[in-house]
């Protein structure tokens, strides 16, 4: 693969420079533009050197020498490797699941959280041992297909620090606000999600729970307690969380110092009595997983589902900027991965399939904004790919009765804008579903409609 270089003189927070552009063919992202800066560099470019290695290896070089890397893998996790038990289909990243493109893995983020350095090792896991992209799902997590060596695939995710349990791996399911701490909400919650994470992981009952169970916690915006969480907690004030069961408010109350331990009583309450049910919403009477926690404020609230992720240009308390990028249809090519990575700041993944990159000074938010938004990425909040999403269907999966990615992608492109959110779906099971979406359901011959929950 050639990329042709050509100069072009761009201003960047008043201050005029030269910078070398170079136009490369990344997946569908035809003429992405690649700022390699100049020996006088101001700071708003300090991350666009990177570029020019991830270009390279766009070329097919400058990867990491597989043999090298794979040495060192940790002794405890070989064997691990193993695909889905029938008893609990969900994949991970050590028990991944066999599908029609091969074996896929998944990889918790929780709360979304994801470093600069992590997603890196994600996005060049899946160029090197995938099917080179990354898929982003409904719950923030990362998804690898098409792997061919997991037990590689685990030692790099190892090394980058997204394996800290081997047992307890597929149980870190973690919704978090994405944005607390940074703009809006009552409260800052991050400090909570690594507690939670932390105590899950310490817990040897809680290995036991089923890889659906979920864990929310918002801030008090609303964002991420119409998911639905089986235990969550959502904040009413800057220190008080409601306790929520299954996204119903129980009406207990609880300080913040005392979220993490409850939820995680809960957790163990339903480990230990959930018989065949996998999610809190299938057992009789949810409230007796609170134990003698008592109801201190109304009972049954629950929050609308949010289909729309927080794109664009977004302006932080602290000054800074967030920028939101929307990811169509949640597959992300892995070498725009690499760009992401290569800004080298905190980032998020999203319940709405998007990447959030934190803390940017202006000048370095713009340079980036223009580097990344030729590559595919959404920034606009009125794009018509924000009301349209799909399973992985045919040819990934097996059960699919179609290639409902391409007909969502067609129907972006036909029908433009609509009223609601669509989610098309290849076979009954109609996975990744949004509550609050019309689900479009592969019949073999067409598509029938599922409207959203009342």
């Amino acid at each position: 693969m050639t990329a042709k270089l050509r100069a072009r003189a761009i201003k960047i927070a008043g201050t005029s420079l030269r910078v070398s552009v170079v136009t490369s063919v990344i997946g569908t992202c035809t003429g992405a533009p690649v700022y390699l800066s100049n020996r006088d560099q101001p700071s708003e470019l300090r991350f666009c050197g990177f570029f020019a290695e991830v270009a390279g290896a766009v070329a097919g070089a400058g990867r990491p020498d597989r043999e090298t890397s794979n040495r060192g893998f940790q002794a405890g996790y070989r064997g691990r490797v193993a695909r889905a038990r029938k008893d609990d289909a969900c994949p991970g990243a050590l028990q991944t699941h066999h599908a029609a493109d091969g074996e896929l893995a998944r990889i918790r983020l929780p709360g979304g959280m994801v470093t600069a350095g992590q997603l890196e090792a994600l996005a060049l896991a899946a160029i090197d041992l995938g099917s080179s992209t990354l898929e982003l799902t409904s719950r923030g997590n990362v998804q690898i297909r098409g792997v061919r060596d997991a037990e590689a695939v685990a030692e790099r995710l190892t090394g980058a620090g997204l394996l800290p349990s081997p047992t307890h791996e597929r149980v870190r399911n973690i919704v978090a606000s994405p944005l607390s701490g940074r703009r809006g909400g009552l409260c800052d919650i991050r400090d909570t999600v690594l507690a939670l994470d932390c105590a899950v992981r310490s817990d040897p009952e809680l290995a036991r729970l089923p890889g659906r169970f979920l864990f929310g916690i918002d801030d008090g915006t609303g964002d991420v307690s119409g998911l639905g969480a089986d235990a969550g907690i959502h904040a009413v004030d800057d220190s008080t969380f409601a306790v929520l069961l299954a996204g119903r408010d129980t009406g207990v109350r609880l300080d913040c110092g005392a979220a993490v331990g409850e939820l995680v009583a809960i957790a163990r309450r339903f480990a230990g009595t959930r018989g065949s049910a996998w999610r809190v919403a299938e057992l009789d009477d949810p409230d007796q997983l609170l134990g003698p926690l008592p109801a201190t404020a109304p009972v049954g609230r629950t929050w609308a589902a949010r289909t729309a992720p927080p794109v664009g240009w977004i302006e932080q308390t602290d000054g800074r900027v967030t920028l939101g990028a929307a990811v169509p249809l949640g597959v992300l090519d892995a070498q725009v991965a690499r760009y992401l990575a290569a800004v080298d700041v905190p980032a998020a993944v999203t319940p709405w399939r998007s990447v959030l990159l934190f803390d940017l000074e202006e000048g370095v938010a713009d340079v980036a904004l223009r580097v990344l938004a030729p590559m595919g990425l959404v920034f606009d909040e009125n794009s018509p790919w924000l009301s349209v999403s799909a399973c992985t269907g045919s040819p990934g999966c097996a059960h699919s009765r179609a290639d409902v990615r391409a007909d969502a992608a067609d129907a972006v492109t036909e029908s433009g804008p609509t009223g609601g959110h669509r989610h098309y779906v290849g076979c009954d099971h109609a996975c990744g579903s949004p509550a609050a979406a019309t689900v479009f359901i592969a019949t073999g011959d067409g598509y029938r409609l599922r409207e959203p929950h009342p």
